[in-house]
């Protein structure tokens, strides 16, 4: 959540004054495209020109030559110590910041936010980027700085494999291997997760965890998903009923524990190891019922010792020996030799 931020100027009173210079037509299109009036929704070029009867083209050119002429009038250098204030607040963010961090730092009401975003757009040392497929909405005050950070985030992107799931500190770390020539001011953890914030391509996960936007390990999307993250996080074999459990506490998601259980089943990301106990399969777990990790085992061992065999299957399923030597014990699926050791039938 961001922090509120106190600004010693009121927005609002510093955008009147501004809009002072114009005709009254001019700042009735000012306030409807920026949402500065009452309304706070903003108003399109089309909405605009069907109010006066003139052309959206005709509508831009007034917000244009509206902008110019604020920015050339007296009014503009007299409020030039509210353009410094809100630059070094820009700075303090990291120079670059996504519009919506910003605006939120600033106040949490719609209408004050607009009025700051307006004396963004007049201010001649801000810079807009529009979002893209890429990055969020962002402001920025530094071009050179600016430019090293897209770059980074995008060779931070392309270092990533797709599932990949990492540590805020970790992420912090990677991001910073790719970030060269920037100030050392810069390189706090709060102005590094801000600059990641930028990014729509990677993100973090309700359990703080980061990785590519694309993975569903970042971004769940149901049952399985959050089964998968709560088991990884737990690290180790866990039952259903527990794993429906965390799903509720963590994710703030109802999950029923017989949903869970199926949905846990069916998919090949986890391995049942023991009675309702669960693994993940990249943990290295055999898939398969006991008598298929037995088989398994002496596939690629060889004929081996019960003593061996029961060694060995413990370390793929939390189950009593005895259910091993059962499973051992059936000639249909193998045999012992004369050696004593056990082989595949």
């Amino acid at each position: 959540m961001a922090e509120k931020i106190v600004i010693t100027f009121k927005p609002k009173q510093v955008t009147k004054r501004l809009l002072g210079v114009l005709s009254p037509r001019s700042q009735d299109v000012i306030n409807g495209r920026y949402g500065l009036g009452a309304e706070t929704k903003k108003m399109t070029l089309e909405a605009i020109g069907q109010k006066y009867k003139i052309t959206r083209e005709r509508v831009r050119q007034i917000e244009n030559y509206s902008i110019a002429n604020i920015r050339k009038s007296k009014e503009y250098e007299h409020e030039q110590p509210v353009f410094d204030e809100l630059k070094a607040l820009i700075q303090s963010l990291g120079s670059i910041v996504s519009e919506e961090d910003l605006l939120k730092h600033i106040s949490k009401d719609k209408s004050t936010q607009n009025h700051v975003n307006f004396l963004l757009v007049v201010g001649e040392e801000f810079h807009k980027e529009k979002e893209d497929d890429e990055f969020k909405h962002r402001w920025y005050v530094d071009r050179d700085l600016s430019k090293k950070i897209h770059e980074s985030l995008k060779k931070l992107y392309s270092s990533m494999s797709d599932d990949e799931i990492m540590s805020e500190s970790d992420m912090i770390d990677s991001f910073l291997e790719h970030l060269k020539d920037v100030s050392e001011e810069y390189k706090k953890e709060e102005v590094i997760k801000r600059w990641l914030s930028l990014s729509k391509s990677v993100g973090k996960n309700p359990l703080g965890e980061w990785g590519k936007m694309s993975s569903s390990n970042i971004k769940a999307k149901g049952m399985r998903d959050y089964a998968f993250l709560v088991i990884r996080r737990h690290g180790s074999p866990i039952h259903f009923r527990e794993v429906a459990k965390l799903i509720s506490e963590l994710f703030n998601k109802k999950a029923h524990v017989a949903t869970t259980h199926n949905e846990l089943i069916k998919d090949p990301r986890f391995v049942l190891v023991g009675r309702g106990l669960y693994a993940l399969s990249e943990w290295g777990y055999a898939a398969g019922v006991v008598k298929d990790v037995i088989k398994a085992i002496l596939v690629k061992n060889g004929p081996l010792t019960k003593e061996k065999i029961i060694e060995k299957v413990l370390k793929e399923r939390y189950v009593k020996e005895n259910t091993i030597m059962v499973n051992l014990q059936n000639p249909k699926f193998f045999k012992k030799m004369k050696d004593g050791k056990y082989a595949v039938a």
